[in-house]
Formats: C-alpha cells, sequence, structure tokens
C-alpha cells in the first residue's frame, strides 16, 4: 500500500482524523477562552474536574464557531462521524441512522441493538443524500472538512451540523452543546464529570513509559500524533509521547521508533476483510520491529480502531484512557 493510500484508508476507517491524514492541526483556542463549561480551553492544561451546568437552548455556537438552532429538540438524529454517535449514546439517545459501527462495541449498544440501526450507504466519504433524507432526520451530524459539501443538498429539509474536533476540549464542547440542544442537560453534566474525573487521575500519575499510537495495514504505517489525533492527545498528559505531526507528507520509520526506545506500542490496525492480518505482525517481517523495546518486551497492544481512532467523544476517550493506562502501569 502506498503511503497515498495509505492516508486515504484510515480517513474512511477512522472517520478521517482532522481531514486527511497526518495533517496540521486546525484552529485551536486560546487558553483563555470558555470550552463550553467555563474550564480554559487548552488540551494540555491540568484537567478541572468541576462542571458547570448546562442549559437546554434552541440555538448555540459550537467550538469553532457554526452557530446551529433547531425548532425543537431533535428527535431524528441521522450520523455520519462517529462523534455523533458517541454523544447520542453519552445522552442515552441513539441515531436514527449511522455510518459507523462504533456502537457495535460492548460498551456502546453491542452488535445485536447495533445492528438495528439503519447504515446510510455511501460509506463516510460519500453517503448519500437520498439515503440521509428518507429518514426524515431533524439534525444531520457529519465531519466538517469531509461531510461540508453536503450542506447545500441538505439545506432547507434538515439541519446540519459539521464539527471538526482538535482534541478533548472540542470533544466535550460539542457534547455540552448536543445536550443543550437535546434537553439532555443532566447526562451530558454526567458524561462530562465522569471524562473529567478519569483524565484528572490518570494525569495525576503519569507514567515514565515512552508510548506511541501507530496505525496501518501494512509496513507503510503512520503514526497518530496529537493535533491529528484526538486520542492521541490524551498521550502527553499520561506518558512521555515525544511525537509532532509533521504535516500531510510526514511519516515515520521504524529506525526512527527505535532510536526513540518506545517501551509501550498501540496499534491500529486497518481492516481490509476478516482475513486481514495484523499490523503487529504484518510489521513483524521487518527485522527492525523486534528490536524496538516495547516489542522485545511484550508490550505491543492491538486496539479496536473504531474507539480509538473513530469515537473522539467523551465515552470513547473514556476507554482509551482504561485501556492505555493500563499498559503503561
Amino acid at each position: 500500500m502506498t503511503r497515498s493510500s495509505l492516508r486515504t484508508a484510515r480517513r474512511w476507517l477512522a472517520a478521517a482524523v482532522l481531514g486527511t491524514l497526518l495533517t496540521g492541526c486546525g484552529t485551536t483556542p486560546d487558553a483563555d477562552d470558555d470550552a463550553k463549561g467555563g474550564k480554559p480551553a487548552s488540551a494540555t492544561d491540568a484537567t478541572d474536574v468541576t462542571v458547570e451546568p448546562i442549559e437546554a437552548a434552541r440555538e448555540i455556537t459550537d467550538v469553532h464557531g457554526v452557530t446551529v438552532r433547531t425548532d425543537a429538540e431533535p428527535q431524528r438524529v441521522v450520523c455520519l462521524v462517529a462523534l455523533c454517535d458517541d454523544m447520542l449514546a453519552e445522552l442515552g439517545l441513539t441515531p436514527t441512522a449511522t455510518n459507523s459501527a462504533l456502537l457495535a462495541h460492548p460498551d456502546f449498544l453491542g452488535p445485536e441493538k447495533a445492528a438495528d440501526i439503519p447504515v446510510i450507504p455511501g460509506g463516510f466519504l460519500a453517503p448519500e443524500v437520498e439515503a440521509i433524507l428518507s429518514h426524515e432526520p431533524d439534525l444531520v451530524i457529519g465531519l466538517e472538512d469531509t461531510h461540508g459539501k453536503l450542506a447545500p443538498a441538505l439545506k432547507g429539509a434538515t439541519t446540519f451540523w459539521p464539527v471538526q474536533p482538535d482534541n478533548w476540549v472540542d470533544s466535550v464542547a460539542y457534547l455540552r452543546d448536543l445536550a443543550a440542544l437535546t434537553g439532555r442537560t443532566e447526562q451530558g453534566e454526567t458524561a462530562e464529570r465522569t471524562f473529567r474525573t478519569k483524565l484528572a487521575a490518570a494525569e495525576r500519575e503519569p507514567s515514565d513509559h515512552t508510548a506511541l499510537v501507530i496505525y496501518g495495514s501494512d509496513e507503510n504505517f503512520g503514526v497518530a500524533t496529537p493535533g491529528t489525533d484526538v486520542a492521541a492527545g490524551l498521550f502527553p498528559k499520561i506518558a512521555d509521547y515525544p511525537w509532532e505531526s509533521r504535516g500531510v507528507e510526514g511519516t515515520y520509520s521504524l529506525e526512527e521508533i527505535l532510536a526513540a526506545d518506545v517501551d509501550v506500542l498501540f496499534v491500529e490496525t486497518l481492516s481490509f476483510g476478516d482475513d486481514s492480518a495484523k499490523l503487529s505482525e504484518t510489521l513483524a517481517g521487518n527485522p527492525l520491529w523486534g528490536e524496538i523495546p516495547a516489542v522485545r518486551n511484550g508490550d505491543v497492544h492491538e486496539v479496536n480502531s473504531e474507539v480509538w481512532a473513530k469515537g473522539r467523544g467523551t465515552r470513547s476517550l473514556g476507554l482509551v484512557l482504561d485501556e492505555a493506562t493500563a499498559a503503561l502501569r
């Protein structure tokens, strides 16, 4: 697989983590801005566990300045990005239709209940407008840089909300906004408090391990970095994670990972069928792989890409923290 096709594949599988893979991060709120909960809007500040009340609203302006208005509490929500499914789950709701497999995870609905939710045809990159509108949604949530092109076709028929989370602070802000629109304010506060408490506990006892999250399906692997990946943005708070985005063409080599003494590796395999080999198994064919401390010590952890790459909401990020902190002890 070429580097170009690798980026395209993870964009499909990983819900286009901040646009095309390994792109530079988008606008980050000032540290003095209010992150919808009276908290410093910085993903690197110490985490405050207090949660400001959420007030129900018919109109919100989100963390990236997008204004969304609904005439009533949305009852029929179509999710084009897994963050939407994650937020609805946190609020005790389910989407009318989705194009994500996140809800099949046992910590969400599980496979049986998730199978009852209609899937929007066309996949993540090209969901069919007619199929979306056939569900008569009063709110459609998609990723701005991927689904923003659908806005003209949806205008007048439904309310479209393009989201684009850069970090966990954005994810919390989006959750609070959806809680306000749906009237699920208490559930939103509870979910935010649960996540903040978990993150604060993890960062009080950071690991001295050097960690890395990689993804791919063959030796052309990529690296998840803060600023381009919401889950990876948690790692500088809980471990030594000295990896930064290099832009759209940026990538890492096994030689660099070996030189950095990475002793805990998290691996997201991009699956293209039930018989797809795990990325860690594919990389095992490279003689340098076995020299990496994490590999020598048996600290390579294959993780669920739906949760780690696609979810990006507070429930998914909470699961990432659970798995990461357990492995980093």
